[in-house]
């Protein structure tokens, strides 16, 4: 038996038991008479104790030898520490070791195995299995499998049934590249990894599943960012015989379940926005509501002068920064300069002072006079003591702008408090989007999203104003889960892929088998996925996703890790019917 006792149980209960004990060493510090050892394993840490008068020459000189993150068993007795640490669980112990094993010896680590370490993170992604040694991201990792648990034991509590999909499949256009498979036994022909089971879980509601989930990997070939990564894992969810209504409940259900499970939270209030509304407050469409700073569109009051830059936008919008006014002339020009980086992109930012005496001063007083000041303030919502921040241009690209700096501020202010939870609802989002580059409509979601009851006559007429049965659940301002009610019928799925540009032919080689499935009595559906790996990021305070997960990608997708993807020798190109024609 490697161990009696893990290193985090013991305590001063079991003073005087004979114990058994295996680890990592994580520090020893020799005093030439006597050596502590901290051992280490995923549960804790325990001191070690060998000392000359109680310990054998031999084993003294043993201990002395250990290295950093050599592997170890020990056996010996619980005593009373003279020197207690109230930090740790076994703080008030230490063993005395009568035996000493090592199990393996190790290399001198590359940064330190500490909750602080000084290895950056290229070097701990190349040396992740030590970095997993580290409490911040065994943590991460421990806590990502308690949230997993509890959306299984919710679901399943629920009648959800869960149902494993296949990761072979064919190639369907869902707006990111796909990860394609040569099929050896097919020649010339490939399979995709999945981008999430969208056709499979329909196919299930089409077979009287009624309730299904699924814990799935998903797979993307884009360009990556720190809460991005090549393979992902999503909590699918579909069910038949419902309406978003339904679908909206029972996942505020699970929302609420986990944060009172895991963070021990209470929400009750879980609100609803319009896509529109979302656009026109916040600038995009999952805005952060734990603080205010809400956009006010300012075109009637700040068009009517001789300011070109404003009269010649598509609009005029500013936010409202609490205690602003405080800023010095020199933190609102870096406010200016960071508004200008090209991440940003906008050309310059207007300000208002608004004073405590109710004045105001503006960078632009040559145009504007105190009532027009007065106006904007009004509009934004500024007070005395707020400073008002204008941008100004394309309607799109200003509210997106203007939602990176309202965001910004926030940080800066310390607005955005990690242990503070508040969910939203996004409804109604537009069914297409119009792709500015080549003039076609694109599904903002995926093809199989159903339009609003009524609306599916706009396709002909108005593309562009046809709302879906789509909605996204955003917490903290990052989208945590999607969904809608899918298209359950042959002939509106027909018209779908029409306006978004596919032939019969091309609709029947790409989706038949889901049309088909249509004919054959396909229940009224729809469904959710969210997220696990970015809700288990904010679940647990952070908003990056790469610690919770255990071997991350880079920002290139590559595992420097094991140094993958890495070429194929020619005898596997051959057996796979491939050759390379690789451009410079």
């Amino acid at each position: 038996m490697y161990r009696s006792h893990n290193c985090g149980e013991l305590t001063a209960q079991n003073i005087n038991t004979e114990v058994s004990l295996s680890g990592w060493v994580q520090k020893s510090r020799d005093k030439g008479f006597i050596v502590w050892v901290d051992l280490r394993d995923r549960y804790g840490i325990t001191q070690l104790v060998f000392d000359e008068e109680r310990t054998s020459k031999e084993l003294l000189e043993k201990a002395q030898n250990l290295g950093r993150e050599f592997v170890i068993q020990v056996k010996g007795t619980v005593i009373e520490r003279a020197s207690k640490n109230p930090n740790i669980p076994t703080g008030e112990i230490e063993i005395l070791v009568s035996e000493l094993t090592v199990l393996n010896e190790a290399l001198l680590p590359p940064f330190t195995i500490e909750d602080n370490t000084d290895g950056g993170e290229d070097i701990r992604m190349k040396y992740r299995y030590l970095d997993i040694r580290r409490n911040p991201v065994k943590e991460s990792l421990i806590f990502r499998a308690k949230v997993t648990q509890a959306v299984r034991n919710y679901l399943s509590n629920d009648g959800f049934i869960e149902v494993e999909t296949p990761y072979l499949i064919k190639s369907t256009p869902e707006g990111a590249r796909d990860f394609v498979v040569p099929s050896r036994m097919n020649e010339g022909e490939f399979y995709a990894l999945p981008q999430s089971p969208q056709t499979f879980k329909q196919l299930l509601m089409v077979g009287g599943m009624d309730k299904y989930f699924q814990i799935v990997k998903c797979f993307r070939d884009e360009d990556l960012r720190a809460d991005r990564q090549p393979e992902f894992t999503q909590i699918d969810c579909e069910m038949a015989f419902v309406e978003q209504e339904d679908i909206l409940n029972v996942f505020e259900g699970l929302t609420r379940h986990l944060l009172k499970e895991v963070n021990g939270v209470e929400i009750e209030k879980f609100p609803r926005m319009l896509y529109d509304d979302a656009m026109r407050l916040y600038g995009n469409d999952k805005p952060d509501i734990r603080f205010g700073m809400e956009f006010g569109e300012l075109n009637e009051v700040a068009q009517h002068k001789e300011f070109g830059v404003f009269n010649n936008a598509e609009l005029v919008v500013g936010i409202a920064v609490p205690g602003g006014n405080s800023y010095t002339r020199k933190e609102i020009d870096k406010l200016i300069d960071w508004v200008k980086r090209p991440q940003v992109g906008a050309l310059g930012m207007v300000y208002s002072r608004c004073n405590d005496d109710g004045s105001f001063k503006s960078s632009v007083d040559k145009f504007y006079d105190q009532e027009d000041l007065a106006k904007w303030a009004e509009v934004t919502g500024a007070k005395p003591g707020d400073l008002v921040c204008v941008l100004s241009g394309d309607k799109n690209k200003v509210r997106a702008q203007l939602s990176a700096l309202r965001m910004e501020l926030a940080e800066r202010l310390g607005l955005r408090d990690p242990k503070v939870f508040a969910p939203l609802w996004v409804i109604d989002f537009p069914l297409l989007e119009l792709d500015e580059e080549t003039g076609h409509y694109h599904a903002m979601h995926h093809p199989f999203t159903s339009p609003k009851p009524g609306q599916i006559e706009l396709l002909d007429t108005n593309p562009g104003e046809v709302k879906a049965n789509a909605y996204d659940l955003v917490l903290n301002g990052n989208e945590i889960g999607g969904g809608s009610i899918r298209i359950h019928d042959k002939a509106t799925q027909a018209i779908m892929l029409k306006h978004l540009g596919f032939s019969e032919e091309e609709a029947k080689a790409q989706f038949g088998f889901l049309m088909d499935a249509f004919e054959y009595g396909a229940p009224p559906h729809g469904g959710l996925a969210f997220g696990l790996d970015r809700l288990v990021a904010i679940l647990g305070g952070q908003e990056t996703i790469r610690d919770f997960i255990a071997f991350p990608k880079n920002n290139s997708g590559r595992d420097v890790m094991i140094d993958a993807p890495a070429p194929i020798d020619n005898e596997q190109l051959k057996e796979l019917n491939l050759k390379l024609d690789l451009q410079s």
